[in-house]
């Protein structure tokens, strides 16, 4: 009987034994799954969108038409490409290829800020005329990209530092509004009423504060602090927190003023457009690197917004009305990865159902937004 008692306590040993190596294991197979769609989703992004051999360059175009690239897609491309290497991704060689393509558009070899588009002509990509000048939103994501390079590989090989540190000097130069201290549109917003026109969606303030400590300059901690003043002020105006694609900001009070349809780009210039709908991405990732209460407060208004929605659509009036019925995915990816960074479980669900299993192959905007929130 003393002998049958033993072995049955070993066999429940073995048993519990074996429930416990399952466990660990579903777990670590769960983890490598959702590790390794990031990188699938980079992988079949990269084959659709990402052109050239030494030199790479993001393609805009979206398969149709005059080829061109811009400063937006290298950034998302140098952004993705080095976050899909913190995953695990043999991404090195590809970063290094992307940053020579950078280095060989900048305005010039003094000027470190990126030309804001280049298009195909006789073969080779050219900036000209006013393509020559900058467009903050890509230098932004560029400079960061290039931090990121200088944790995860160093810098003994390529100065991904220098480079960095010479682009945030260039950026707080040029890109920088001396009155308000938020973010100007590009280098060619000269004048005051330029200078006063606010892209939502550069309002990165984890970046800035990342640019504060990484810099030890202080006027980064500035820019993050009105920024900050900004985006409450901003989330303030109506119920819905959304954010406008434009909105125009004066003086050191931060005095808001709305535009009016097409006095900047186009019919959503004051409504929830393809611009500001990056702001929940831009919300959520500066909240993953800083934690504070404003950006939570204002990142929470826009998902309860959304929360109470069946589904989220393209473009929205800032009182909440939907302008179009169909679904885009530059609107859905920037709240699902939100919804998960704040822990809004059934938005996550809902919004991970609207999102394309597979990388959209022409459409380039959509399918950034999708990889590089997927990757954060």
């Amino acid at each position: 009987m003393k002998r049958n008692k033993l072995w049955l306590a070993v066999l429940s040993v073995l048993v519990l034994m074996g429930l416990s190596i399952t466990v660990i294991n579903t777990h670590t197979v769960s983890v490598q799954a959702k590790t390794s769609h990031a990188v699938t989703l980079y992988n079949q992004w990269k084959k659709a969108y990402v052109a050239g051999k030494s030199q790479k360059y993001v393609k805009n175009n979206n398969g149709s038409g005059q080829v061109y690239a811009t400063s937006e897609g290298q950034g998302y491309g140098m952004l993705a490409t080095v976050l899909a290497a913190k995953k695990g991704a043999n991404t090195h060689t590809t970063f290094n290829q992307m940053y020579s393509y950078y280095r060989a558009h900048r305005i010039s070899s003094k000027n470190p800020l990126m030309t804001w588009r280049q298009a195909k002509r006789s073969g080779k990509l050219k900036s000209v005329g006013s393509e020559k000048n900058s467009a903050t939103d890509g230098d932004l994501d560029i400079a960061y990209s290039l931090i990121l390079a200088d944790k995860k590989w160093g810098s003994k090989k390529t100065n991904y530092r220098a480079a960095a540190k010479s682009l945030l000097k260039a950026i707080k130069a040029k890109e920088i509004n001396k009155t308000t201290y938020l973010p100007k549109m590009g280098n060619w917003a000269t004048n005051s009423y330029d200078q006063s026109k606010l892209r939502t969606s550069d309002l990165m303030t984890g970046y800035f504060k990342t640019f504060a400590k990484y810099t030890k300059d202080k006027t980064w901690s500035k820019v993050a602090s009105r920024s900050q003043s900004a985006v409450k002020k901003i989330s303030a105006r109506h119920k819905s927190g959304l954010f406008p694609d434009f909105i125009r900001v004066r003086g050191k009070s931060l005095k808001l003023s709305a535009f009016k349809a097409y006095q900047i780009e186009g019919a959503s210039d004051n409504q929830y457009g393809y611009n500001a709908c990056r702001m929940p991405f831009r919300l959520a990732q500066t909240y993953k690197i800083s934690k504070d209460k404003t950006t939570k407060a204002a990142l929470k208004k826009q998902l309860n917004f959304f929360n109470k929605r069946k589904k989220v659509t393209a473009v929205y009036t800032l009182t909440g009305h939907a302008v179009n019925s169909y679904q885009n995915t530059a609107f859905t990816a920037p709240v699902n990865f939100a919804a998960k960074t704040m822990g809004y479980k059934n938005l996550t669900k809902r919004t991970s159902k609207q999102l394309p299993k597979s990388i959209e192959k022409r459409n380039y905007f959509s399918a950034s937004l999708e990889v590089v929130t997927a990757l954060q």
